[in-house]
């Protein structure tokens, strides 16, 4: 049977790993699959493959860009890839599109409307800026292309774009400004927008839920429980799995394999433990009678006369064991702790006075901060408020328009980048990090790397192939050995397991440092325990309290 998506005997490598070997399961409407596997395990590789196929056979919303291509380098891959229906694609990182385009024309041109909105209002500039006889013409222009736009939908689609993008969070204010003055938060939504409103026959969506505030997350587990199309879904948002998919596919990173359950959430999730039960029950049973075929074997061994049956009984033993399934292994997890900050002066950095636009789009103005040592900041704000621009200027990785950001004594910034634009895409996994610890040796950074899942060939892939929760790991191994008395964190925990997230709310709960933090995550607030809160844009701070706690998952 066919479907919108047909993988036959798909085989992935990096390297001398593989990711999976002879998987094979397919894509059609109605099939909501939740895609799964620890962090690494080949997820995000497997979607862009998938995206990668149907742009190369003209069903996909866009080509890949640039990044992904290169990405997917380093990939090997053997089997079939047949797509028959057109697909989108949210891939989890957002450097897509042109910046200089219009969000709103962003998000039509996945229906191509855009383009004719463009025609629309270079008529319309024709006509405010002529007279005469070239103004009639321009009439005629318009009259004919607002014909063209209305016989296409052009309205009614335009009225449904803006409802799905007011419904993630995205205002009239935002639609209307260039791509490249949006915050990473922002153009995820812009993305996520465009994606739904192609109405393709089948969804690849990758973390879709990351940047979304509550409202939004509800909005979408609605849009997909209704969605008539077939999608595969990559989350670590238990409850999106448990309230939309009808199977799910786990990638075994241990095996190399993916197991397909055409089961809802609860039910995969009580398999995958009955499966496991009878796993260890049979292998005890069979150990068992192993252990005592050994031991007549091994008696009756002592005898020549009966040395044929031992090596017999023995060979049996083996054969025994050797039918078993392997028993599930547990997945391995970055242990992560903090560096001990530096030493440094009461206050090691201060802003004053910071002010931030982009082109006539003011961010915010005049906002103060100063960061004692020790100290732990919330920065809470609505998507567009200015909470990644501002630890970026606080990271000096930008520069404001007015006001300064001020190093005290012995000050050591640790910055993590949401979009981890900290991380050399071209230099490889163990190249990344000896650039931010060039005081260690060899040895010493690929110890750091195997705490961080990083070992042998893994350390050595170029940094471009990682997933979203590998360039996390990456990205938090840096700061590692930052030894920063300042952390400035931006959405830490996005794209990790549960696992890695819990790693990561230890490490926040036991930093004497201090630190910066932007987050959706209220668990990650509660591990920080701060002791202000930064209200952005207006640029208010205010000492804090459990109240602010609701405001965390809306910001």
């Amino acid at each position: 049977m066919f479907g919108v998506i047909n993988v036959q005997a798909l085989t992935m490598r990096i390297g001398a790993r593989t990711l999976v070997e002879g998987a094979s399961f397919r894509v059609d409407k109605g099939m909501r699959i939740g895609l799964v596997g620890r962090n690494g395990a080949g997820k995000t590789t497997m979607t862009k493959l998938l995206a990668a196929a149907s742009a190369a056979q003209g069903t996909g919303s866009a080509p890949a860009d640039a990044d992904e291509r290169h990405s997917l380098d380093a990939v090997e891959h053997e089997g079939r890839i047949t797509v028959t229906g057109s697909v989108g694609y949210l891939p989890q990182d957002t450097k897509v599109g042109d910046l200089a385009q219009v969000a709103r024309d962003r998000i039509l041109s996945a229906r191509g409307i855009d383009a004719l909105l463009v025609r629309i209002r270079r008529a319309e500039e024709r006509i405010a800026s002529t007279t005469g006889d070239a103004q009639a013409k321009a009439l005629d222009r318009y009259s004919r292309l607002d014909h063209e736009f209305t016989m296409a939908g052009g309205y009614a689609a335009a009225s449904e774009a803006a409802r799905i993008a007011a419904a993630l969070g995205l205002s009239d204010r935002v639609l209307d400004q260039e791509i490249g003055t949006l915050s990473g938060g922002q153009r995820r939504r812009v993305e996520l927008a465009r994606v739904l409103f192609q109405q393709p026959d089948a969804l690849l969506l990758d973390e879709p839920t990351n940047h979304l505030d509550h409202d939004s997350v509800l909005w979408l587990r609605d849009h997909l429980r209704s969605y008539s199309g077939g999608f595969v879904v990559i989350s670590h948002d238990v409850e999106l799995l448990r309230d939309t998919v009808n199977q799910v596919m786990h990638l075994d990173a241990t095996r190399g394999a993916l197991d397909v359950y055409h089961l809802g959430w609860d039910a995969y999730l009580k398999q995958r433990a009955d499966d496991e039960h009878r796993r260890r029950r049979e292998r005890a049973n069979a150990e068992k009678k192993a252990a005592a075929l050994r031991a007549q074997g091994e008696k009756m061994r002592a005898k020549a006369t009966k040395a044929v049956a031992a090596q017999q009984m023995l060979r049996r033993a083996d054969r025994l064991l050797s039918s078993l399934e392997e028993e599930r292994t547990a997945d391995k997890v970055a242990h992560l702790r903090f560096p001990d900050p530096a030493p440094c002066g009461r206050t090691p950095l201060r802003a004053a006075g910071l002010t931030k636009a982009y082109g006539s789009l003011e961010v915010f103005a005049g906002v103060d901060l100063a960061v004692d040592r020790g100290s732990k900041v919330v920065v809470l704000g609505l998507n567009g408020a200015g909470k990644t621009t501002l630890l970026r200027l606080l990271g000096g990785v930008e520069e404001p328009d007015s006001g300064e950001v001020l190093a005290g004594h012995g000050l050591r910034i640790g910055y993590y980048a949401q979009e981890h634009e900290t991380i050399d895409t071209d230099l490889t996994v163990v190249d990344n990090l000896r650039a931010a610890a060039p005081q260690m040796d060899d040895t010493q950074v690929r110890s750091v790397l195997g705490s961080f899942l990083f070992s042998g060939a893994d350390a050595d892939k170029p940094a471009r192939v990682l997933s979203g929760g590998e360039k996390t790991r990456l990205a938090l191994a840096s700061l590692v050995v930052s030894s920063a008395n300042v952390l400035l964190l931006d959405e830490p925990t996005n794209n990790l397991d549960p696992a890695s997230r819990e790693e990561i709310l230890g490490a926040l709960a036991t930093f004497t440092g201090a630190v910066v933090l932007v987050t959706h995550d209220v668990g990650a607030v509660r591990a920080l325990s701060p002791d202000r809160v930064l209200l952005l844009p207006d640029g208010d701070e205010d000492l804090w309290g459990e109240d602010y706690l609701d405001l965390v998952a809306l910001a």
